[in-house]
């Protein structure tokens, strides 16, 4: 996991924003759609390039239904903006209105 250059106020914002579309599209039962915007969410400023190809093949490899590897890619994405989110210094967090929803569910994690 090699940091290639620092995480952005912008990118946090981007990564952020495409999860709640996603959560947004699940919840719409519109899961090939939610699945796209975790994806995109989980690729700006990835930590490691391979990481959803891995997952990828781990749910093709199982017989899992469309509304649980939205579910996988779900978590992929929210670990994946808490980690961006902690790649912020303090002054920096100020700037990027995390939602509280996503806070909370990261603060139980």
């Amino acid at each position: 996991m090699t940091e290639k250059y620092p995480v952005t106020v912008d990118e946090v914002r981007d990564a952020q924003d495409n999860l709640k579309v996603g959560i947004t599209e699940h919840e719409q039962k519109k899961f090939k759609e939610a699945i796209e915007a975790f994806k995109k969410s989980a690729m700006i400023h990835p930590f490691d390039e391979n990481h959803l190809g891995e997952l990828e093949k781990k749910l093709r490899e199982g017989s899992y239904k469309l509304q649980q590897e939205s579910i996988a890619f779900m978590g992929c994405a929210a670990v994946h903006l808490n980690e961006m989110i902690h790649g912020l210094d303090e002054d920096e967090r100020q700037q990027v209105p995390v939602d509280d929803s996503l806070m909370k569910a990261f603060k139980e994690w």
